[in-house]
């Protein structure tokens, strides 16, 4: 008898974990006030400011430093800077630094929340010209801008609340684990996507030609080769499927 008491006990523990899930989910529903789409966040814009400074020495350090060319760190500087100032990103609380790592061999970019923008030497020597740098940059203000790293953690926070729940109340917690992997380390289409059509307009409004946005989608088709995938397209849309939404936004925002 004791035993089937012990074991109602941990499945009320088990469903009164997973409905405090639920309901805290609910209550983190946050308009993102720059591209008005309501989103599951449970941070603030400093603490997202605050993993990005922590976590950028780590994320450099992974990719061989800083590139040793203070020139071209100011040219990053330089499209990075023009990008914010120009656009709605300007008016947000997050701190954009830009940073050229050394890395000669991984083809990547990418942000961490907060504002801080990396992009490889890699990356940047496959590019042919300033907007198309401008495109990847515009394209990461756009993940930072977008919220796209607290909506994961969010999201993860979610699933490791669902799995203690579950595996209270029973053996399931393996399971309901996974899932929350699978929600966290998945390629983010939409988040891609939606960096895409905000990049386009960033550069747009900077002045830059958004069409080379096409071009960079090229390059890194191109630079996968015909069995290697780059990094920065591992984790990405393919090249092929972003371009006509790319089109499609170039064209609402060229006549608006």
């Amino acid at each position: 008898m004791r035993g089937r008491g012990g074991l109602k006990i941990r499945i009320l523990i088990g469903v009164a974990i997973v409905a405090f899930a639920f309901i805290k989910k609910c209550n983190n529903k946050t308009l993102n006030p720059y591209t008005d789409r309501v989103q599951n966040i449970n941070m603030s814009t400093d603490q997202e400011i605050a993993i990005g400074l922590q976590s950028a020495p780590q994320m450099a350090h992974q990719h061989g430093g800083l590139y040793p060319d203070q020139k071209l760190q100011n040219y990053i500087d330089m499209v990075g800077r023009k990008l914010v100032n120009s656009t709605t990103a300007r008016e947000t609380p997050y701190k954009y630094e830009f940073h050229l790592l050394a890395d000669p061999n991984t083809i990547n970019a990418f942000a961490l929340p907060g504002g801080q923008i990396f992009i490889t030497y890699a990356l940047l020597s496959r590019l042919q010209n300033e907007d198309q740098v401008a495109g990847v940059l515009g394209h990461e203000i756009g993940h930072v801008l977008g919220r796209h790293s607290a909506e994961r953690i969010a999201e993860h926070d979610f699933w490791k609340t669902i799995a203690t729940g579950a595996s209270v109340g029973a053996d399931a917690g393996g399971i309901v684990n996974q899932i929350g992997q699978n929600v966290l380390l998945g390629n983010g289409r939409d988040d891609e996507l939606e960096s895409d059509k905000l990049g386009v307009r960033f550069m747009i409004k900077a002045g830059y030609n958004p069409e080379e946005m096409i071009e960079v989608m090229r390059i890194l088709k191109e630079a996968a080769g015909p069995n290697r995938t780059p990094e920065f397209q591992s984790t990405h849309p393919d090249p092929d499927n972003r371009i006509e939404k790319i089109r499609d936004a170039i064209r609402e925002y060229q006549q608006s």
